[in-house]
This record gives structure tokens, sequence and C-alpha cells, in this order.
């Protein structure tokens, strides 16, 4: 069953299903609870997935994996954040395909681009994702986030996590391309800071 159907199907009655619930669903392999994922975190995932791959089809077939892998790994896994789980797949899965189509294309792209901004401030982020340094770091990336106002933590989010662009940024906030550019660089400026009071750089 594709991402689509399931989403379309009974979500009035299953979008208010609580976290806990999915999960207990799961555990006892009721395949509703990809329904009712489907229905509460679909707008949410589809969003994170085009902000990544820009491609509908893409996009689509990345929440399939994501569901699929999420039906796969609980149980056994009982994660704390069930939001955050499903999110972290997803993500994962999207920049994984993201990689594979740009393999040969190796510098193109708002991942690519994202990437070697922050390479400025966070030598290895390509290399280190599973290393004791890198869960630190980024860490304290969100301990950094909580300091800012909503509007520049949403821009270094979009930017960094979901790797959007400049042009989607500066539409979506209201402001120039250049006058996000400026705001990024001056936050990736505090962030080096803040990181090496922190003792991380």
């Amino acid at each position: 069953m594709s991402f689509l159907s399931i989403e379309r199907q009974n979500a009035k009655a299953v979008i208010a299903i609580e976290d806990k619930r999915i999960l207990l669903m799961l555990n006892n392999r009721d395949e509703q609870a990809l329904t009712a994922t489907a229905a509460k975190y679909g707008a949410l995932c589809r969003s994170v997935a085009l902000d990544i791959l820009g491609n509908e089809q893409d996009a689509e077939e990345c929440i399939n994996d994501a569901l699929l892998a999420i039906w796969n790994a609980i149980p056994p896994a009982q994660p704390e954040n069930y939001r955050a789980y499903l999110l972290k797949i997803l993500r994962n899965i999207a920049l994984d395909r993201y990689k594979a189509k740009q393999r040969d294309k190796r510098g193109s792209g708002q991942y690519a681009d994202a990437l070697d901004e922050l390479a400025e401030i966070l030598p290895g982020t390509q290399n280190t994702e599973d290393t004791v340094e890198q869960r630190e770091m980024l860490e304290a990336v969100s301990r950094f986030l909580e300091t800012l106002p909503k509007t520049q933590s949403d821009l270094f989010v979009r930017r960094y996590w979901r790797f959007s662009s400049f042009e989607d940024l500066a539409h979506d906030y209201g402001m120039t391309v250049n006058h996000v550019r400026v705001t990024l660089t001056r936050l990736r400026k505090r962030l080096q800071k803040y990181l090496r009071k922190e003792g991380l750089l």
C-alpha cells in the first residue's frame, strides 16, 4: 500500500491517535499504525522529503521506505519520541537517496552547498555522522539554536537540516536573498564562537 493511499484512508479517524498508542499498535503488529502515522505526520514528512529531494515522486518513495523501516524497526526498537524517531529515519533515507542521485555531480545541489557552508566551522561534517564527537557537536548546536530568536533558529534549521534554498527561505520569510545569506553567515560565525567556548573547536 502506497503512502498516499495510507494517508487518505480514514484520516480523520486516526489523526488524533497518540504516539504511545501508535507504538503499542506497532508492537502488536497492527498495520493501522502505519495509517495513523501517515495521517498524523504525512504533511510534515512530505515537506521534509521535498526540501531534500525536490521531487514529488522521490519524496513519496522515500516516505514509503520510511514507513517500511518503522514497521521493521518497531519492535524491537522502542523510541521515547516517536515523531523524532520517524523524522530521523525519513531524513536519513532522503539523504541517502539524494547522495545516490548526486554521486556523479559532487558539489552541486542544496545538500552539498549547505554542507560546504557548514564545513567552514564544522570540519568533517560529511564524514563523521556516527562518531561520538559528531553527536556532541550536534547537541551543542541544538543548545545554540535554543538561544536564538525563532526566525533565526528556523532559518538555520531550514538551511542546514532541511537544505532549503536561499530563494525558498527568502520567499517564506519575506526577506531578500541577500538578507538571508547575511543572516546565515552571521549565525555561522556566532555558532563558531559558541562551539569554541564549549571547547568543541
